[in-house]
């Protein structure tokens, strides 16, 4: 339904909705959505939700189809020992930041681990451009909430302490950088807009940006 959704209004405004293209962006837009929950809250919280897929809710945008509301439903987390809520029963504390870290990372696998062997059956796309999109949007998400904050820098530091290596089934570890033009990273996955009309790549798109 989301992708049938996706494919109408791609053909309002460009003429075509190529199947790897509403598959690519689905795919991008779902994983963005764990992936930017338990970012936001460990910058915020300096909590990690469980991120159960059951205990996650999104809505969709009037103006394009893509996740524009994220709800956290589930009432469990992980926190550090000074949190004010240690002591509760929906806390379960880890030893410092790094540990907290590695958490993160954790239940966001297991979230995506869930989603992509039953999305890989409905597309074309294989596992490694799955896992791919999945690194892609946890790196990203964690970026853009220090850049939502002011703190690009910040959001990047987050990025490499999570993503402090490639953790498989990831592909990478994280992937930004700072140019002359401020953060950027190169995508580990394509999300296929190049295939739409007068379209092309992405600036940082895995096909034509060399590793």
């Amino acid at each position: 339904m989301w992708r049938k959704l996706l494919g109408e209004w791609l053909r309002e405004r460009f003429g075509e909705a190529p199947d790897r293209t509403t598959a690519g962006y689905v795919m991008s837009w779902y994983l963005s959505v764990p992936a930017y929950a338990a970012a936001l809250l460990m910058s915020h919280e300096r909590r990690v939700p469980l991120l159960r897929p059951g205990e996650l809710a999104f809505r969709l945008g009037n103006d394009r189809p893509h996740p524009d509301g994220i709800a956290v439903l589930g009432a469990e987390f992980y926190c550090l020992p000074d949190d004010p809520g240690a002591g509760g029963p929906a806390a379960t504390v880890v030893a410092d930041e790094h540990a907290l870290a590695a958490v993160l990372r954790a239940r966001y696998i297991a979230h995506a681990a869930k989603f992509i062997p039953v999305y890989a059956k409905t597309t074309r796309l294989g596992r490694r451009t799955l896992w791919a999109a999945a690194t892609d949007a946890l790196d990203n998400a964690l970026w853009w909430v220090g850049r939502q904050d002011g703190d690009e820098a910040a959001g990047a530091a987050e990025a490499a302490r999570v993503l402090d290596a490639r953790h498989a089934p990831l592909t990478s570890a994280s992937a930004l950088r700072l140019s002359a033009d401020g953060w950027t990273r190169r995508r580990e996955s394509c999300c296929f807009s190049y295939l739409l009309p007068d379209e092309s790549e992405c600036a940082e798109c895995p096909r034509i940006c060399p590793r």
